[in-house]
């Protein structure tokens, strides 16, 4: 019998959850072309990633 794998793996600690991965379109000053700067940052501080 299949075993339900996948209800198992979210039993244990929610800490991957606890991140959240944002992106920032950002104008490169050298070359004018815009770039993206991603970075993975904690669910509270993703208003403070943005301003």
């Amino acid at each position: 019998m299949a075993k339900k794998a996948v209800a198992t793996l979210h039993e244990g600690s929610t800490d991957g959850r606890a991140y959240t991965k944002v992106i920032k379109m950002v104008k490169s000053p050298k070359t004018g072309a815009y770039i993206f700067d991603e970075h993975m940052v904690r669910n509270e501080d993703v208003q403070a990633f943005f301003k």
